[in-house]
């Protein structure tokens, strides 16, 4: 450091440094050398005599000596008095001699905590509120809290807590060592803070003592070096820190927990015994302790949530304990984050820099306790306190919080803090609230641009509009997609990324990673904040795109799979967002089975390469949900070589791609039966021979089909066996094959209504694993080359007749137990198939003598969306669907049931005409005979 010289003393700062260079030895006198002896002795006399003169003058002279009143040596005395005044000023006597003696006391006199310390004066009574309404609505609200805390994770009192097992021992050698930081601005409770920490029942290892631009680190070090203590270390800087630099020294300590306190917490001596001793326990390990704590806002009736500072509302939360309401903590209480001082593991500190906060201005006690339940999983506990032992309480003086002006209380720091809390909350912190009160959503949308929201933006308008569903959206924010453009892009006002209100959230993950290169901080934002989102609102799908990031796609698959509620992954293609508006009208129980049905392709073909052709063109062109879809191609012996090739050639975007062929000729029968079967019981199978051709729209069908009427846990609708892709022209199996029009047959109950019939359809079908395994029993037991030899023999029916025809023993089976299957229906008979009846098999079989004339069979594809067409723009409910027996007659699902039983076929024999025979779904082997419902 340098300091300037003042231009009026320059002839008393030059004899300084002139006396000074003299005393350093910086001046020197040379002999010189002579040849007479007598001389030199004479000389050397003359030398002598002036030293020992010179030497009594300066000692006379020197600034720290008073000259005696009594001379000694009159002659040379007059001469020093005469010659001091002159040759050193004054002010330059007086300032060594202050100097000499400070330095002398200091060396001879250290200072004692009694000359040094000072305490801050209470001379007033801890604040009380007289507002009767205020400490009843806060006194609910702890109440409520602490019993449902009680409910799920358990309360102990102190002396429970002290009888948990521990893995520290406070006596003998496995004792843990405890730093504790204490930071101090401008508050006077040093010495007490200190006093304190000396007399704890279980000794620190080391105190940090941080001074971080406080105008008081002079006063401040004085104070730790007046204690004199190895362990108590002073640590300062002209920069202020703010709240977050005492955390960043936690992170150097070597011990294994640390305390840190703020300066108007005087703990009890009790205290690290306590903090010790609970921290050790398994329950609380990965947890943060402290004596103060806070329980964020809650929901209010409008669906907004409060400041924490709001004045008369039992949302605004609460601050525990609270002596201005007589709240004592008794119980140890989770709590939403910590104030005043934090107890927890080194190791967990790192925790509160994962991210980088909002503002280093404020806010460290709630980014800590976020941080450590994102990343951690960790907790923040306020522990209880014995009300008769003082020195049980880490927070043994409140009224020092009032003694000081507090940032929390100013308004642009509440507005601060305000913000702070509601990031959190809406980046997927747990709070209290959220813990009591789980929400339930249908559908959490997920953009990580502008881009994907405009993609996603029609869907999302549908969730939100249709009554009784609840959606929200979350955009990855920071430079990737803000906040206020994603609104823009749904034409919602830029206010709603400012309000407290569930509706879009913002990550800020472009903030997080701005300056990365690496995958890995967006998948850890994307993650960690939809795990909290998920396991807060629930939500029974998480939408996005299927082309999203590759990295954000697998965050957004774990999140998922973290909830035990089940969330079920939806990445939908951009083209078909628009086309699955009917995902808001599923229920949301049926909603996260999305992921849970498994269906296949099954192709059956033979020499037919130019059918097949269009078949798969088809296939591909249609609309997918992202689901994978396996496609199989099953071929008999004799397949030709260009079926063969492009079968071969074909590129399946969709899932797995699989070839069998036969080795001896097998027919139609056993291609057809043969072709899939259930792996499990969400394993469904569409089989499709190569004349047939789909629609765009199929796949969408069969998916809205079987979340309606099979995945829907409040439908029940055991019978239904299948789902057609084809609408039928002909009653086949009537002698007369009469046309029919399900459109008009239905227009009394609604035009386009689908229906549940008793005949499967061959032309484009799904079968469901259950049924599929029976039927593969009962055919197994019933098969016979002769037609007339089959014992089933359904009166009126054409089918009694036919031979060589799977569909024959499926019709039999679904007669004899009362099986349907679901047929659509929309105008001019459009389908999700259409059969070209092409030269095959079965179409050009020599014994086959019916004509065939293909416009009875041939139905128009629908290219345009179906919802629109169906019942009030849905399907409807299961139990509004109309059904028919295996002639085309309205019957009840029980007089099915009722029709197989009087027949009295199936392979057991059951003699009560109310009795039906049930099988073993996993193996598809009958079992009994049982009555039906």
């Amino acid at each position: 450091m340098r300091f300037a010289r003042n231009p009026n003393n320059r002839s008393g700062d030059y004899l300084e440094g002139m006396l000074s260079d003299y005393v350093g030895g910086k001046a020197k006198v040379k002999a010189t050398k002579t040849g007479c002896t007598w001389l030199v002795t004479a000389l050397t006399c003359l030398q002598l005599a002036f030293a020992v003169y010179a030497t009594i003058l300066l000692y006379y002279m020197s600034p720290s000596v008073e000259l005696r009143t009594k001379p000694e040596f009159t002659w040379a005395t007059r001469i020093a008095r005469n010659m001091k005044q002159f040759i050193i000023p004054p002010h330059v006597h007086g300032r060594y001699q202050e100097a000499a003696s400070l330095i002398t006391a200091e060396i001879f006199s250290p200072i004692t905590p009694s000359q040094v310390c000072e305490h801050e004066r209470i001379d007033f009574v801890q604040k009380k509120s007289s507002d009767v309404q205020m400490i009843k609505l806060k006194r609910e609200l702890y109440d409520e809290i602490l019993d449902f805390q009680s409910k799920t994770i358990g309360t102990e009192t102190l002396s429970e807590l002290m009888a948990m097992k521990s893995q520290w021992d406070m006596r003998g050698p496995n004792r843990p060592k405890v730093t504790v930081l204490l930071n101090h601005f401008k508050r006077k409770t040093l010495c007490s803070q200190l006093d304190s920490l000396l007399q704890q029942s279980l000794p620190f290892h080391q105190v940090w003592v941080l001074s971080f631009g406080s105008p008081n680190e002079h006063s401040l070090k004085r104070i730790v070096e007046s204690y004199n203590d190895s362990r108590i270390s002073f640590i300062s800087s002209s920069y202020d820190f703010k709240y977050y630099g005492r955390f960043q020294m936690a992170l150097q300590t070597e011990a294994d927990l640390v305390y840190i306190v703020d300066d108007d917490m005087i703990p009890g001596k009790k205290m690290l015994q306590i903090l010790s001793h609970v921290a050790g326990t398994e329950k609380y390990k990965n947890s943060a302790l402290g004596s103060i704590g806070r329980i964020l806002p809650f929901r209010q009736k409008d669906f907004t949530f409060p400041s924490y500072r709001k004045f008369r509302s039992k949302e605004a939360g609460l601050y525990l304990p609270d002596p201005a309401y007589d709240i004592t903590v008794q119980k140890i209480v989770q709590v939403d984050f910590l104030s005043s001082s934090w107890f927890l593991s080194a190791e967990l500190v790192k925790a509160l820099f994962i991210e980088t906060p909002s503002t280093f201005m404020t806010g460290e006690d709630l980014h800590l306790s976020y941080q450590l339940q994102k990343y951690r999983n960790a907790g923040s506990f306020v522990l209880p306190v014995d009300l008769t032992d003082k020195e049980t309480w880490g927070d043994s003086e409140h009224r020092l919080a009032y003694v000081s002006e507090t940032t929390v209380i100013f308004k642009d720091i509440v507005q601060v803090r305000d913000d702070q809390w509601w990031r959190a909350l809406s980046t997927g912190y747990v709070t209290q609230w959220a813990a009591m009160y789980p929400q339930k959503i249908d559908a959490l949308f997920y953009a990580h641009s502008v881009d994907e929201v405009k993609a996603l933006a029609p869907l999302l308008e549908k969730f939100r509009s249709s009554v009784g569903k609840k959606a929200y959206i979350v955009v990855s924010g920071g430079n990737f997609c803000p906040c206020e453009d994603a609104a823009a892009a749904l034409n919602w006002p830029k206010s709603v990324c400012k309000e407290r209100r569930f509706k879009i959230f913002d990550l800020q993950v472009g903030a997080l990673s701005r300056a990365s290169n690496s995958e890995v901080p967006v998948l850890q934002a994307v993650y960690s904040s939809l795990k909290g989102l998920i396991k807060i609102h629930n939500p029974s799908v998480i939408i996005t795109v299927t082309d999203i990031d590759p990295n954000v796609k697998k965050a957004l698959k774990m999140a998922s799979e973290t909830n035990v509620n089940g969330t079920a992954l939806v990445l939908l293609p951009r083209s078909s967002v628009s086309k699955v508006l009917w995902m808001a009208d599923l229920r949301s129980t049926a909603l996260q089975n999305w992921k849970r049905m498994r269906i296949s392709v099954n192709i059956i073909t033979q020499s037919r390469a130019p059918s097949l052709t269009r078949l798969l063109k088809s296939l591909s062109d249609a609309y997918y949900t992202g689901d994978e879809i396996p496609v199989s191609f099953n071929m008999d012996s004799k397949v030709d070589e260009a079926t063969i090739k492009l079968v071969d050639s074909f590129e399946w975007l969709h899932g797995p791609k699989t070839l069998r062929r036969r080795i001896i000729q097998g027919g139609l029968i056993r291609a057809v039966s043969e072709s899939w079967y259930p792996t499990s019981d969400d394993d469904f199978g569409l089989l499709l021979e190569d004349d047939i051709e789909v629609s765009p729209y199929y796949y969408l069908w069969i998916k809205y089909a079987l979340l309606a009427y099979h995945y829907d846990p409040q439908v029940s609708l055991p019978e239904l066996s299948s789902i057609s892709l084809y609408t039928p022209r002909l009653v086949e199996v009537v002698k007369e094959r009469p046309r029919w029009n399900p459109t008009e047959f239905f227009n009394r109950i609604h035009p386009n209504t689908p229906y549940l019939h008793q005949l499967p359809c061959s032309w484009g079908a799904v079968f469901f694993p259950k049924h599929w395994r029976e039927f593969y029993v009962y055919m197994n037991m019933r098969f016979t080359e002769d037609a007339k030899a089959n014992p089933v023999q359904i009166p009126k029916s054409r089918t009694n007749g036919w031979q060589a025809s799977w569909k024959k023993f499926l019709i039999d089976m679904m007669y004899l137990r009362g099986y349907v299957s679901l047929y659509p229906n929309f105008p001019n008979q459009a389908s999700f198939s259409t059969n070209h009846m092409e030269p095959g098999a079965h179409i050009s079989a020599k014994d086959n003598v019916v004509r065939h004339d293909k416009a009875d069979f041939e139905v128009p594809l629908l290219i345009e969306d179906f919802r629109t067409l169906l019942p009030n723009g849905k399907l409807p409910p299961a139990s509004k669907l109309p059904s028919l027996n295996l002639f085309n007659q309205p019957v009840s699902l029980k007089g099915l049931k009722a029709a197989g039983a009087k027949l009295g076929q199936d392979v057991l024999p059951c003699n009560n005409a109310t009795e039906i025979v049930t099988v073993d779904h996993i193996t598809g082997l009958p079992q009994q005979c049982s009555k039906f419902i």
